[in-house]
């Protein structure tokens, strides 16, 4: 369960860092609070399509990651921020990535900020 909590809180902070790097990922709110509520579910959404979706589409992508030596999967990490974005839009959710390019360096930054949180906080369960 701690593992879970570590990944969430990980997933959150990179989400925070890319909508505070760029202005085409938005998340409003009326009050701290409720972005940070926002951004938690955001989060619980983004693990949850990471962990359903991505094996999926890595697995029927398989050739050209292969073909471009991995450089593919920013393409596929993009697809999964925008694909958490449409989810949110449909929940009533205010969080937006506006454009693929925006997803592409948003998916980038996220996963280093993840990395780096993941290497930071401790590891439970």
């Amino acid at each position: 369960m701690m593992n879970f909590v570590v990944k969430t809180i990980a997933n959150a902070g990179a989400l925070a860092v890319a909508v505070w790097l760029l202005d085409k990922i938005t998340l409003t709110g009326d009050s701290t609070g409720k972005k940070i509520g926002t951004l938690i579910v955001v989060a619980l959404l983004f693990g949850l399509v990471n962990f359903l979706v991505k094996p999926l589409v890595k697995l029927l992508s398989l050739p050209l990651l292969i073909l471009t030596l991995g450089l593919f999967t920013l393409v596929v990490n993009a697809l999964m921020l925008l694909l958490t974005s449409w989810l949110a839009d449909k929940l009533d959710l205010s969080f937006q990535v506006e454009g693929f390019w925006t997803a592409v360096l948003g998916g980038l930054i996220i996963s280093v900020v993840s990395w780096a949180l993941h290497v930071v906080l401790p590891d439970g369960d």
